[in-house]
């Protein structure tokens, strides 16, 4: 399980019940390129646990989710995802879409950026796409 400690913005939206589902006509807005629905992952220990970030361990998934461990391995940038660097806060509502919305903790551990899965933008491998540099700019955009 991830242990990573959320940005204050997301720990206070949390502990004050403003951290909620937003529409799906709001994710399509803010998340153009996601093409499918995603569901908010609500507390914290539902996100840690969506966070293990188990496919970097396995080669051939690694590759094809462009995941992988940095305590591990060499660092990359994006369009790979560090596993041991983000959060999940939201995943696929749909079994089987593979997508998520993670925060990015590489470029800052107090107002990370916002990533999110890109199946449809070139061949059938999925990467991840920055969103938003900052996540309380995303937060802002899908109106909490």
């Amino acid at each position: 399980m991830n242990q990573l400690t959320p940005p204050p913005l997301l720990a206070e939206l949390i502990n004050t019940g403003r951290w909620k589902q937003p529409s799906d006509k709001t994710i399509e807005q803010v998340i153009p390129f996601l093409q499918e629905p995603v569901d908010f992952l609500l507390n914290l220990d539902e996100m840690r646990r969506e966070s293990s970030g188990f496919l970097a361990d396995d080669s051939h998934m690694s590759e094809l989710f462009h995941e992988y461990r940095g305590g591990k391995t060499s660092e990359r940038d994006l369009p790979w995802l560090d596993v041991d660097k983000a959060l999940f806060i939201a995943v696929n509502r749909v079994a089987g879409a593979d997508i998520g919305i993670a925060l990015d903790y590489r470029t800052n551990t107090i107002d990370p950026r916002v990533v999110a899965s890109d199946w449809w933008s070139g061949d059938t491998i999925h990467y991840w796409r920055e969103v938003e540099n900052n996540f309380s700019v995303f937060v802002k955009k899908i109106g909490l």
